[in-house]
């Protein structure tokens, strides 16, 4: 065996440079030698989830089928400091995690996102540009009966089902604030047709307002059905509230003859005249998620204050809405924008989300996101700015 025979003429502050050297050296040359990846610019901050401390859906998301091709990169501290719609927003299918809603609807994700499928026997997925028919399964099944049930009891020849969230849910390109978790989904109150749609059909076929004005709703497109299926929807136990217009609201109070217990999970949002908001609580199991409680300010008595409220501000004449909208707002303080939510403002689990495989199932290949997302046209109804989301 050759023996290495270290010069002895080298001075002592040179063998110390060298020592330093070759410590450096192997060091990095670590990874590599022990059969990782040598990551570039060793220096730079990346937020990392190794075996030893990921949850068990990180260990899902880097199980022994991942390939070089579906694995997903380290985080590095610079995206954690991006808008996480631009992280989330173009992502193309769902982690492939075990279902779970993460945070809440406003500021959270999904784990384990189902697709709803574009087209069923009695439903029509609308804007599939937006890639957005995505939901917790809870979701999914639930729209998938709601469906069935309006056609089977209610009359509908088939719903037509707007946005539910993206498929690993989180902030979005455009839109919704909520939607985050998987937990929402907007039902069009225009009945599906008889044909099946084409998807560029889709992407321009319009919704109907139900409003009359933004006082009342125009009985010629409100019609009984409308009542039925937004009672069905409510009636649901894993349901927690409806959004719909404050106009439809107290229509369905009148139609209702006064509060019943579904009408308690009715709320009146601003909007909302073309289509239902579902939202579900919370799935049992869904650790981390953070539901609403039970919805406020529903009943028919604080439906007919709002109608006395809004119509007193529609009688005033021109001049005096006028000079009242003025007055508030110079009283109303300026606040700077709200920042975008970045990724580490969101849950820390998203992260684990956000960097999971890919979920191989996929119903619809051709189901594909854009860069831009068509929003289509929507009615305008002129709308009181009395009404107040809760």
């Amino acid at each position: 065996m050759r023996r290495f025979l270290f010069p002895t003429h080298i001075v002592p502050g040179a063998f110390c440079s060298l020592v330093t050297t070759l410590v450096f050296v192997l060091g990095s040359a670590g990874p590599a030698l022990a059969g990782g990846a040598v990551v570039k610019n060793q220096l730079a901050p990346t937020f990392s989830l190794g075996a030893s401390g990921a949850s068990k859906e990180g260990k899902r998301g880097s199980d022994s089928k991942t390939t070089s091709s579906d694995s997903k990169p380290s985080i590095s501290a610079s995206k954690l400091r991006l808008p996480a719609k631009k992280l989330f927003g173009y992502e193309r299918r769902a982690a492939d995690m075990e279902p779970r809603a993460i945070g809440t609807y406003s500021r959270g994700c999904l784990a384990g996102g189902k697709m709803l499928a574009p087209t069923g026997k009695y439903w029509q997925a609308m804007r599939l540009s937006r890639n957005r028919n995505w939901a917790h399964p809870n979701m999914v099944a639930l729209v998938e009966k709601l469906a069935r049930d309006a056609h089977d009891l209610d009359g509908w020849n088939g719903l037509l089902v707007g946005d539910l969230t993206q498929p690993r849910g989180g902030p979005m390109l455009s839109g919704h604030k909520s939607h985050q978790i998987g937990l929402d989904a907007d039902v069009w109150l225009r009945e599906m047709p008889q044909e099946v749609m084409s998807r560029k059909k889709r992407e321009t076929f319009q919704p109907i307002s139900m409003l009359k004005n933004a006082l009342s709703v125009d009985y010629k497109h409100f019609t009984d059905k409308h009542v039925a299926l937004i009672r069905r929807a409510a009636s649901y136990p894993e349901v927690a509230r409806v959004g719909v217009n404050p106009a439809i609201k107290h229509a369905l109070c009148k139609a209702a003859g006064g509060d019943k217990p579904w009408l308690a999970k009715i709320q009146g949002w601003p909007g909302h005249h073309y289509h239902m908001h579902i939202r579900l609580k919370c799935p049992p199991g869904s650790k981390g998620c953070r539901g609403q409680g039970p919805p406020r300010g529903t009943s028919c008595a604080a439906s007919e204050k709002w109608y006395r409220n809004a119509k007193a501000w529609a009688d005033l004449p021109a001049a005096e809405k006028k000079r009242r909208t003025a007055k508030a707002n110079k009283n109303r303080k300026k606040r700077k924008p709200k920042p975008p939510i970045t990724l580490a403002g969101l849950p820390s689990t998203c992260v684990t989300v956000l960097t999971a495989r890919n979920r191989d199932e996929i119903e619809d290949p051709v189901i594909l996101p854009v860069a831009n997302p068509s929003r289509g046209q929507v009615p305008k109804v002129p709308q009181p700015t009395l009404a107040r989301r809760q």
